[in-house]
C-alpha cells in the first residue's frame, strides 16, 4: 500500500486523515488528537498532504515539512465545490483530497514565522486604530451632551476636553472624571501606537521589496510593508490583471450563451489591501499636478460638456439622430438616457485626464508586483 495523497482536516483538538492510493481509492480514514500529529506523521513515509489554508494551517505545514512531506494549502471556497452530502470530518478532508488532486488547482503560499510575525504587528495595529476611534468618538458623544463641540480629528479631542475643564463649560464633576478617565485611555493607546509604527517602520527598512514599493505614488510604510509580508510570492501572478483579480478589483462574471456581463468589482480579495490601494490611488489623483495634462483636461471637459447641454435641450447628433425610416427626430431628455448634469460630466473628464497622467506610474507597480 503506497499513499500518494493526503487530504488533512485540521482543528483545534481533533484532526480527520483522509489518504488514497495509485488506484485514487481510499486506504487511510482516522482521527488524530493534536498531540498525536507529529508521532504520527513522522513515521509515515513522504507524501502530499493537503490543508485547508485556515487558522494555524501555516503552522500545520511547516510542521510536516519539516518531517519530510510535501504540503499544500487550499483555499476554503476551492474546496467547498468536492464536499459531498453533508458535512462532518470526514467529509471534508474528502474532499480536501480531492481537491488537492485537480490540476488546475490554485494553492496558498506558506508563510513563515517571520511573515506571521510582522502580519501580528499589523493587525495589532489596526485594533489599537478601532479602539482609538471609538474613545474619539465616545468623548465627542458625550461633551457634545453638555454642548461642546469640536472639529472632526482626534488633534482636536485635547481642545475639546480643555473646553470642558473650564468654568464657563458647566460640566459637572462627574461627567469631567469619566472624561478624563476615557481621556487617559487615549493617551495610553497613542504611546502603544506609536511604540508599534516604529517597529513597522524598521521592519519597512530591512526589506527590499517594502522599499521598493514605496518609490510608487500613493503606497507609504504601511502599505509597502503590507504587500510585502502578504503577498510572499509576487511571481505567482501572471500579470497586473491577475493581481487584480486575486485583490477583488475586477468585476464579478454573470456570463452565460456567449453574453458578457460584468458586474461590480468582486470584492473576493483582502479588504486590507484594496482599501490601501484605493485611498494611495485617491490620493495621487487628487494631488496631480498641472501642466499639459490639465490643458487636455479644458479641452475634453469642454466637449463632453458640450455633448450634455445638446443632449439635456433634446438634440441628437450624428447617424444615431437618425430613426428607423430614416427621419431625423428631436429626442426628449429622458430618451437620452442623459441623468447627469454637464457639471458632473466636466468633474468626469478632468479626473479621466488625471488617470492618464498618473496611469504609466501605476503600470510601473504592477511590473514590480
Amino acid at each position: 500500500m503506497t499513499i500518494i495523497r493526503i487530504g488533512l482536516d485540521t482543528a483545534k483538538h481533533v484532526f480527520q486523515v483522509h489518504g488514497v492510493d495509485e488506484d485514487e481509492e481510499p486506504v487511510l480514514r482516522k482521527q488524530l488528537r493534536r498531540s498525536e500529529m507529529e508521532r504520527f506523521f513522522g513515521k509515515l513515509a513522504p507524501t502530499r498532504i493537503g490543508l485547508e489554508a485556515c487558522g494555524a494551517s501555516h503552522h500545520w505545514a511547516r510542521v510536516l515539512r519539516a518531517l519530510g512531506h510535501e504540503v499544500v494549502l487550499l483555499p476554503a471556497q476551492y474546496i467547498k465545490p468536492y464536499v459531498k452530502r453533508g458535512k462532518n470530518d470526514v467529509i471534508d478532508a474528502a474532499a480536501i483530497c480531492e481537491a488537492m488532486s485537480r490540476p488546475g488547482m490554485r494553492f496558498v503560499a506558506i508563510k513563515s514565522a517571520e511573515q506571521q510575525a510582522g502580519l501580528m504587528l499589523l493587525k495589532a495595529r489596526d485594533l489599537l486604530v478601532k479602539q482609538r476611534t471609538m474613545l474619539v468618538n465616545a468623548i465627542r458623544g458625550h461633551a457634545a451632551e453638555f454642548g461642546l463641540v469640536a472639529a472632526k480629528g482626534p488633534v482636536k479631542v485635547a481642545e475639546l476636553l480643555q473646553r470642558a475643564h473650564t468654568e464657563e463649560s458647566g460640566v459637572p464633576a462627574l461627567a469631567l472624571e469619566m472624561l478624563s478617565l476615557l481621556s487617559g485611555q487615549l493617551d495610553v493607546l497613542e504611546v502603544k501606537l506609536k511604540a508599534i509604527e516604529t517597529r513597522l517602520l524598521a521592519l519597512h527598512k530591512e526589506n527590499p521589496l517594502s522599499r521598493c514599493l514605496a518609490t510608487q505614488p500613493g503606497i507609504g510604510p504601511i502599505g509597502a510593508i503590507s504587500f510585502a509580508l502578504k503577498v510572499s510570492d509576487p511571481k505567482g501572478f501572471g500579470s497586473g490583471r491577475h493581481f487584480a483579480a486575486w485583490l477583488g478589483l475586477t468585476p464579478r462574471e454573470n456570463s452565460t450563451g456567449g453574453r458578457h456581463r460584468p458586474g461590480r468589482i468582486s470584492r473576493q480579495g483582502d479588504e486590507g489591501l484594496r482599501k490601501l490601494l484605493v485611498l494611495g490611488a485617491t490620493a495621487v489623483i487628487r494631488f496631480v499636478k498641472g501642466g499639459k495634462d490639465l490643458a487636455l483636461v479644458d479641452e475634453f471637459a469642454g466637449t463632453a460638456a458640450e455633448k450634455a447641454r445638446r443632449r439635456s435641450a433634446g438634440q441628437q447628433d450624428g447617424p444615431d439622430a437618425l430613426g428607423h425610416d430614416g427621419e431625423r427626430r428631436v429626442l426628449s431628455p429622458a430618451a437620452t438616457g442623459l441623468s447627469r448634469s454637464p457639471s458632473y460630466h466636466l468633474a468626469l473628464a478632468r479626473n479621466a485626464a488625471r488617470w492618464r497622467s498618473v496611469e504609466p506610474r501605476v503600470g510601473t507597480l504592477r511590473g514590480i508586483l
